[in-house]
């Protein structure tokens, strides 16, 4: 099975496989960034958060890179690479924390709770499979669920944070599907690593374009915000993501990230202090079964 077919095919595996695992966890990391960007939020503006989480995440990839002597990417893997370090090395970064600015973490959270159907619909654009019509269904059903939850808690109208978030989806979606895809045949570590290095020269720009406009006030809640977001959000978590998206596939993985919304709901609570909504445990349950059908269905 050549690299494309084996990062998007679908075989039977246990909920509990050691891919499945990994991407659970890698999860589980990325539901904390929103908390940790609002954290950052607090001592930086939100163009300086952007390139400094960049440049850090950078020089943790690169001294791993050099650590190990990782070999240079393939010639044929260097433009999936880049899609991945446009969207997830600055886009996604950048446009969720011009969004939290004026958007709440619940809000921003739900919102970007499509991403799954958008990762697995360009990935399956990407590579030319189809997952199965049950696969379809309950991901959709999902998407259908995160959406009527974002208008209900907006009076039914977008704002421009929907529209930045809207924006950092689908770069997202792109990053993950590529890197996804790359994760296959390459160690997931890598796929982040090279991707935030070669992120690293626009964020290195950026930051020195935003530190003369936007202030620096280090407290303690910036650190600690940026200190997550730089050395998990932007690499750690993706070292277990790619890596369990490389085992089980582009589709099934991203359909694990239906979760991601509720769990950084939990965080917005316990650690912001912001409000929940009554339709929260039922957009909960919902999505958590669309989790259960999509991890379950056979691709065609």
């Amino acid at each position: 099975m050549d690299a494309q077919r084996s990062a998007i095919a679908l075989p039977r595996v246990s909920p509990l496989s050691n891919g499945t695992l990994l991407a659970a966890l890698g999860v589980a990391s990325f539901s904390f960034s929103f908390p940790g960007t609002v954290w950052a939020l607090d001592g930086f503006g939100p163009w300086s958060a952007t390139g400094v989480r960049g440049v850090i995440a950078a020089v943790i990839a690169a001294a791993a890179l050099l650590w190990t002597r990782a070999p240079v990417p393939a010639r044929a893997d260097r433009p999936a690479l880049v899609i991945v370090a446009g969207g997830c090395g600055v886009g996604f970064p950048l446009l969720t924390t011009l969004a939290l600015q004026t958007s709440s973490t619940a809000h921003s959270a739900i919102v970007i709770g499509v991403l799954p159907m958008a990762t697995a619909t360009i990935s399956a654009l990407r590579t030319g499979r189809r997952p199965s019509r049950t696969f379809w269904a309950a991901a959709g059903t999902g998407a259908l669920a995160v959406i009527a939850f974002t208008l209900s808690r907006n009076q039914g109208r977008p704002t421009i944070a929907d529209l930045f978030l809207f924006g950092a989806l689908l770069v997202c979606a792109a990053g993950y599907a590529e890197g996804g895809r790359l994760s296959a045949h390459m160690p997931g570590w890598r796929v982040i690593a090279w991707g935030v290095v070669l992120a690293a020269p626009v964020n290195l720009a950026v930051s020195a374009w935003a530190f003369p406009h936007e202030p620096v006030h280090l407290t303690a809640k910036a650190v600690l915000g940026m200190a997550y977001i730089a050395g998990v959000s932007q690499f750690g978590a993706f070292v277990l993501w790619y890596q369990g998206m490389g085992r089980i596939g582009v589709p099934r993985a991203s359909q694990l990230q239906l979760a991601q919304p509720l769990l950084t709901l939990v965080w917005a609570v316990l650690l912001l202090g912001e409000p929940l909504g009554p339709a929260a445990p039922v957009t909960a349950a919902v999505i958590l079964a669309c989790i259960v059908v999509t991890q379950r269905a056979r691709a065609s």
